[in-house]
């Protein structure tokens, strides 16, 4: 008999999570699992319900029933020891525009009464210095970009080791090369140990980043897995590049197959056709495997320019349990 695989450890857990605004349910029966060590990418439309779950989670927001466990603790109720090991950045950062980004860290530190003010100076330095801000720790933060802010909001949350680090939409206002360096600084704070929890819009952003990843739409978590069981989830399907779409058709309705001619736009009459097809979730018989399927087309006097089998790609996969658009490039 083999052996159960081991249940990882979990660094969030939720069960039955919702929330209710008056009549609004914006967040419906959510059980999520974060397993200890992965970048788990939190992913939804906006408005699907991320950043309510985000509050929800540190204990901003009062759940209107079921639970949270965050590290191994149940929330709210542990929430003077939890936090301390956790480090956020939710809605933006808040800081005092009349200071400078160093004197602002400064002043979060010293509100921190379990660190040491001998080591605060060695702690607001290497923050800065991790998320790229070093040049401009004396300039107010009045004069900060978005993007600025947003790289110093990352840098509070980094003031003492973090065993959770949960970030809401933490490349917002950045440009590609910031958004590059805070990939990499989350790829780093991972190799460090730390779990990851970033909330996103932007599939590109979670596909390089995220071990792991869930999807909510309109409240509801729809899907969670690692990146590759959420691939498989979509149905495989067939690529057929031909100029003769009709008779290519045909010939796969005879198969079982049920093709979806995708004719680009512009495609003078006579060029060639994209056809998908979609194999049937019983597809098992040799009349259906992609040789048999090439060599109906060919005895059929189908043109094949173009034959390929491939899995629904992460994008598709999204848009088909959410029914919305993902940004996928900034």
């Amino acid at each position: 008999m083999t052996a159960a695989a081991p249940v990882p450890e979990l660094s969030i857990e939720t069960t039955g999570l919702s929330k209710h605004f008056g009549r609004q349910l914006a967040v419906d029966s959510v059980d999520l699992a974060v397993p200890k060590g992965s970048v788990f990418g939190f992913l939804g439309p906006n408005g699907s319900g991320k950043t309510t779950t985000i509050r929800l989670l540190l204990g901003l927001a009062e759940a209107t029933s079921g639970s949270v466990r965050v590290l191994g603790q149940e929330m709210p109720g542990q929430l003077h020891g939890v936090l301390p090991r956790v480090g956020a950045l939710v809605e933006g950062p808040a800081f005092y525009p009349f200071l400078s980004g160093s004197d602002n860290l400064y002043r979060f530190d010293a509100a921190d009464p379990r660190v040491s003010a001998a080591s605060r100076k060695a702690r607001v330095q290497s923050a800065l210095e991790r998320v790229g801000l070093t040049h401009a720790a004396d300039k107010k933060v009045r004069a900060y970009s978005l993007g600025m802010k947003q790289r110093l909001g990352i840098a509070n949350a980094l003031l003492a080791p973090r065993e959770l680090l949960i970030l809401d939409e933490p490349t917002n206002g950045l440009d590609p090369q910031g958004t590059r360096e805070v990939r990499s600084l989350v790829r780093s704070l991972a190799a460090d140990g730390a779990t990851v929890f970033v909330s996103s819009h932007l599939l590109a952003e979670v596909e390089q980043i995220c071990t792991h990843a869930a999807v909510m739409s309109a409240g509801r978590l729809v899907a969670q897995g690692t990146l590759a069981e959420l691939r498989q989830g979509g149905q495989p399907r067939i690529r057929l590049v031909s100029p003769d779409v009709g008779a290519a058709s045909e010939v796969l309705v005879r198969l079982g197959l049920s093709p979806e001619p995708d004719l680009p736009a512009g495609t003078p009459s006579g060029g060639d056709g994209v056809i998908y097809a979609p194999f049937p979730a019983s597809a098992r018989h040799p009349a259906v495997a992609p040789e048999a399927i090439v060599a109906a087309l060919v005895a059929a006097g189908v043109r094949v320019r173009g034959f390929a089998t491939e899995q629904v790609s992460l994008e598709e996969r999204f848009v088909a349990l959410t029914g919305e658009g993902f940004d996928v490039a900034r």
